[in-house]
């Protein structure tokens, strides 16, 4: 269906749904470019069951459009997600991430040396033990 008729049936005009299109918030369109180069999109059920999602989600939520956006994005991308997440630590809104099972390994081995390097460091000192 053309933009104007998917646009009146979700409720919002023809450029709101540009819109949400320009933001990512619409299927990707499978259609190829018409004879110079235009393409007139055209709206399938499931592409407004998916825009309805989304509005549903931002009424939910009470976020614009460009919110839920965003929102896709730190999900889709690690680098992006890595410092959302900073931030919300240095905030105090996120705990600090779990560590990992190698730093929990390398944490463990840390501290067995240190326990190995005591008794020796204590045999080298007699004064540490109430030597004179």
């Amino acid at each position: 269906m053309p933009i104007s008729t998917a646009a009146e049936r979700l409720g919002m005009t023809p450029r709101m749904l540009r819109y949400r299109e320009s933001l990512g918030l619409t299927p990707p369109t499978k259609e190829q470019p018409t004879g110079r180069g235009h393409r007139h999109r055209r709206f399938s059920e499931n592409d407004l069951d998916a825009v309805s999602a989304g509005q549903e989600l931002e009424q939910t939520y009470d976020i614009p459009p460009a919110a839920l956006a965003f929102a896709l994005r730190v999900l889709a991308e690690p680098a992006v997600l890595a410092r959302v997440r900073s931030f919300g630590e240095r905030v105090g809104r996120l705990a600090p991430a779990p560590a990992r099972a190698m730093d929990f390994e390398k944490q463990k081995a840390l501290r067995l040396l240190q326990r190995r390097e005591s008794p020796d460091v204590r045999r080298t000192r007699p004064a540490d033990r109430g030597h004179p």
